[in-house]
């Protein structure tokens, strides 16, 4: 039963969100994102990961970061263990040193940036955000600030 008329419609089509590889209509056969470059913030766990393996299953290659050495090392690893083309590198987006390392990585392992996947969040111990403080709001709203201006490379 579908009263609204959605189904088989955009994202309610029963192959919505579905890669595909076909060769036949002109897509590059290793993927849709062949010859790109993804640099994914925050992506050795969790949703970053799991955006970095898919992108990296579509051609991509994929920059991961995260804040630890060992957390970026496990991510690349699994990843080219499953035979994706992966780059890593600790990144600490509140510090300017390491995003600009971020992009430093992306330009000398890949020769550009084709886009940018902001995951990486700021998680103050705050307990129920109604009744977070101005500063802790303004903790996040600076984190979500250097992200965005990492898009300004």
């Amino acid at each position: 039963e579908d009263p609204a008329g959605l189904l088989g419609k955009g994202l309610f089509h029963s192959r919505a969100g579905l890669s595909v590889r076909m060769s036949s209509t002109g897509i590059n056969p290793k993927g849709l994102l062949a010859n790109r470059v993804a640099v994914i913030t925050g992506s050795t766990e969790g949703i970053g990961f799991a955006i970095a393996r898919r992108l990296a299953q579509d051609g991509a290659h994929v920059v991961v970061s995260s804040r630890k050495q060992q957390n970026v090392d496990r991510a690349v690893a699994t990843l080219q263990g499953e035979g994706l083309s992966v780059t890593g590198t600790v990144c600490h987006m509140g510090k300017a040193e390491d995003r600009e390392r971020l992009v430093a990585t992306a330009l000398e392992h890949c020769g550009g940036v084709d886009f940018l996947v902001c995951v990486a969040g700021v998680n103050p111990l705050v307990g129920s955000t109604l009744g977070a403080s101005e500063q802790v709001w303004d903790k996040v709203r600076t984190g979500r600030e250097q992200e965005h201006r990492q898009t300004e490379w």
